[in-house]
């Protein structure tokens, strides 16, 4: 006798309530929502800025949304068309379709799918953490849609988490709770506080259905040192995730058209929605408006 499929668990009630008040309170006042349909999953995704100006596609960090681009859309939704995506299996409006995302070539074939539903031939792409680390699979992948990549404290991209962040990390990931997963953030933060619609999210987040996320192994020298795209590395100065200096010089040291940067002050969880959040818009857009590279 064939076991029934387990039937998914809920969205947590409050949470679509906390995400749409973050983004009323906080994005530009054109943001739009869109949905577009891909093999892996109707995908959500939040636009603003004017229509017809150069694209950038922003994929967020692991068990966040697209809402945390707020301060980075807000000054470059002025000179782009800013599209903020959800990630199918983590919060967010994003949901899973029939076919599972499970491997590298399922995300790129899911971003594939994403930018010819959105019509946008090539784009400038950013990600921040986990988000980094599809930004650049992608790149490696179709560097000809990519005209240029931000990668906001990478991970698994040029070298590993420290072992004492796992360590605090490892209650959280084994039976996250709201208790446990606040306990973190405030760790690698250093207690920096958070406005309470933020807040109010992060914590319906917790109770999200999320999908195991996709991880595998960073990608090889070879491969970076293969990577034409214009890269911005922005590391975040007091991250815990990662030690920022080796993570720079791997970089600058693997990457042939890559510059990096630092945001002082700012950690992993704190760089796109936080304590370095102006800094970190800045310098996308000083990097984005920069005349390429001869």
């Amino acid at each position: 006798m064939t076991q029934a499929p387990r039937a998914p668990r809920p969205v947590p009630p409050g949470f679509l309530a906390a995400y749409d008040e973050v983004l009323a309170a906080h994005w530009p006042g054109d943001t739009a929502p869109s949905l577009v349909p891909t093999p892996y999953g109707a995908t959500h995704i939040n636009s603003c800025g004017p229509e017809g100006a150069p694209p950038l596609v922003l994929l967020p960090g692991g068990g966040a949304t697209s809402a945390v681009w707020a301060a980075q859309a807000t000054r470059l939704g002025r000179t782009h068309r800013v599209h903020a995506v959800d990630l199918v299996g983590e919060p967010g409006r994003s949901t899973p379709g029939e076919r599972p995302i499970r491997s590298a070539d399922d995300l790129t074939a899911w971003l594939d799918a994403v930018l010819d539903g959105m019509g946008v031939e090539s784009t400038a792409l950013g990600g921040h953490s986990y988000g980094g680390w599809i930004a650049l699979r992608y790149a490696l992948h179709e560097p000809r849609r990519v005209s240029r990549l931000v990668l906001v404290d990478p991970t698994g991209c040029f070298a590993g988490f420290r072992p004492g962040y796992l360590l605090h990390a490892l209650p959280m990931l084994l039976r996250p709770t709201v208790r446990r997963t606040r306990a973190f953030l405030a760790w690698e933060t250093g207690g920096a506080p958070s406005r309470p619609d933020w807040a109010r999210l992060r914590d319906e987040a917790v109770g999200f259905p999320s999908a195991r996320p996709v991880t595998g192994p960073k990608p090889s020298p070879e491969e970076l040192r293969g990577l034409g795209v214009e890269t911005l590395v922005l590391l975040a100065g007091d991250s815990r995730a990662h030690d920022a200096g080796k993570v720079a010089a791997k970089a600058r040291r693997l990457l042939p058209h890559a510059g990096t940067a630092t945001v002082a002050g700012a950690t992993h969880h704190s760089v796109p929605q936080g304590a370095g959040a102006d800094e970190t818009g800045r310098r996308m857009e000083d990097f984005l408006s920069a005349p390429a590279r001869p």
